[in-house]
């Protein structure tokens, strides 16, 4: 199973939902991606990344009780949904992913997050290959909590695969998340969870 993550294989969707559901079963915590028909491997979460997870998810729930930021749920995306890819969190209504399985539609999301890792292939994956994906779904915004930059990065506007607008701020500013998610943030407490 190994020699087909993080190698540019190109798979049809179906094998690739086949292998991400064997290596589950092989290897706890195994949480497997596929964009642009190549199969990645997400990291093991650490501790500061669920807590910048805990403390966004605190701000829009607060912000907007009618919605939920659900962790690491699978979404179909890129323009065909041939693609799946397992954001950090989906921004959606209360219980908008019931009766979906592992790879979801994601006609009900109004964001996507992601908060990097430490990973070799970070900037390829949360800051390439994942707003073109995301822009080419139709997800209205994708928030990118950079840990490396010290940065919040929100992408807005999808238009022809890439987001028209993107809208950076050093940790430590107030941000602002457009419609049709309408929340500001204020990001000095993300200088505690850098690393």
């Amino acid at each position: 199973m190994t020699a087909l993550v993080d190698r540019p294989h190109i798979v049809e969707t179906g094998h690739f939902e086949e292998v991400a559901r064997v290596l589950a079963r092989l290897e706890k915590g195994a949480r497997l991606e596929f964009i642009d028909g190549k199969i990645r491997s997400k990291s093991v979460l650490d501790g500061n990344h669920g807590r910048i997870m805990e403390w966004l998810t605190r701000r829009c729930v607060q912000a907007r009780p009618e919605l939920w930021l659900y962790p690491d749920q699978g979404l179909k995306v890129q323009a065909h949904r041939g693609g799946r890819a397992r954001p950090d969190g989906e921004l959606a209504p209360s219980g908008a992913f019931v009766g979906h399985g592992e790879w979801a539609d994601p006609d009900s999301v109004l964001m996507v997050v992601a908060v990097t890792s430490h990973d070799a292939d970070t900037d390829q994956r949360d800051r390439v290959e994942k707003p073109r994906a995301y822009a080419e779904t139709g997800i209205p915004l994708y928030l990118l909590v950079d840990r490396e930059s010290c940065q919040v990065v929100v992408h807005s506007e999808p238009d022809s695969g890439r987001y028209e607008v993107m809208h950076t701020v050093s940790y430590g500013s107030r941000i602002h998340l457009p419609g049709p998610v309408g929340i500001t943030l204020e990001t000095e407490q993300l200088k505690d969870w850098v690393h």
